[in-house]
């Protein structure tokens, strides 16, 4: 008998079905996860984001009810993926419902072996006074030729992926207006 690759397949195909049937394999808890899915999609608020994993700027639709996140699913009217997710982007439910992910702002100060929990307001106010300080340390404003630089070489930044166009115009518009030299994106040409 001459086994043809269509045929192969036709016999790898119904073994494994067989088998997994066989195993006690059934589609009823999914198919009731997916008829409670739909009826608390009707009462969902409907968000597009952009996938935050790579530079290519996949679209999504992001469901939620009361703040907590039901549903992430490609989005059909972005023209970038249309709809399509890859594995990361198929992951991004888990990105929002982990309970491992950290919610809090946790510090370790200098020398110090634990972390401590800080406000996010903190955090912000730490932030921006340790980009002051080292603006302030390092702000040249002219060059060892005398010509006008009005530059720091002590901060350096590489922007993000998750940012859309706009996002990283404001951004590079605020890291020049702080005197930045060392400004890099993972997603430029």
């Amino acid at each position: 008998m001459l086994l043809t690759r269509r045929g192969f397949l036709k016999i790898s195909a119904s073994t494994a079905g067989v088998a997994i049937i066989g195993m006690g394999f059934s589609l009823v808890p999914v198919k009731a996860h997916a008829t409670e899915l739909r009826k608390n999609l009707r009462e969902a608020t409907r968000t597009t984001t952009i996938c935050p994993y790579c530079a290519v700027g996949c679209g999504f639709v992001v469901d939620t009810v009361g703040g907590q996140v039901i549903n992430i699913e490609g989005d059909p009217d972005h023209p970038i993926n249309q709809g399509t997710a890859c594995s990361k982007g198929s992951a991004l439910y888990q990105l929002a419902n982990n309970e491992n992910r950290l919610t809090k702002v946790l510090y370790r100060a200098p020398g110090a072996a634990d972390w401590s929990e800080k406000s996010w307001e903190w955090a912000a106010a730490q932030i921006a006074q340790r980009i002051k300080t080292t603006r302030d340390a390092t702000f040249e404003t002219t060059n060892a030729s005398g010509k006008t630089v009005n530059r720091t070489l002590g901060i350096a930044s590489l922007g993000s992926a998750a940012l859309d166009n706009e996002e990283c115009w404001l951004y590079q518009k605020f890291l020049r207006a702080l005197g930045l030299v060392y400004i890099e994106h993972q997603a430029r040409n």
